[in-house]
């Protein structure tokens, strides 16, 4: 599987990067653990707010509403003022996004 990354805009607060890496980590290891996917991209925007994706191209709509996986993930970015939306379609993926205010 190749992973691309696609980083913009500024150094953030040791403790914050340190969450976000963790929360690419976790998603990564689903998406080689249930995604069945070939490609996965990182898009993180840092402007006014953060704005992070993780997309794969995977079998999508296996993603569980009441997985504890997915709760994981929304509880890492919930801890930081954070929404997390999660789509994930039969045949076209699954993509999690991700936004944090920074003010």
């Amino acid at each position: 599987m190749t992973v691309v990354a696609n980083l913009e805009g500024r150094r953030l607060p040791e403790p914050m990067e340190a969450s976000l890496y963790f929360f690419v980590s976790e998603a990564l290891a689903n998406v080689v653990k249930h995604a069945g996917a070939t490609h996965a991209e990182v898009r993180l925007r840092v402007e006014d707010d953060l704005v992070l994706e993780v997309h794969d191209d995977g079998v999508g709509g296996a993603a569980p509403a009441g997985g504890t996986g997915l709760a994981g993930l929304a509880d890492r970015i919930a801890a930081l003022d954070g929404d997390l939306v999660v789509a994930s379609v039969p045949g076209e993926g699954t993509t999690l996004h991700a936004t944090v205010p920074l003010v």
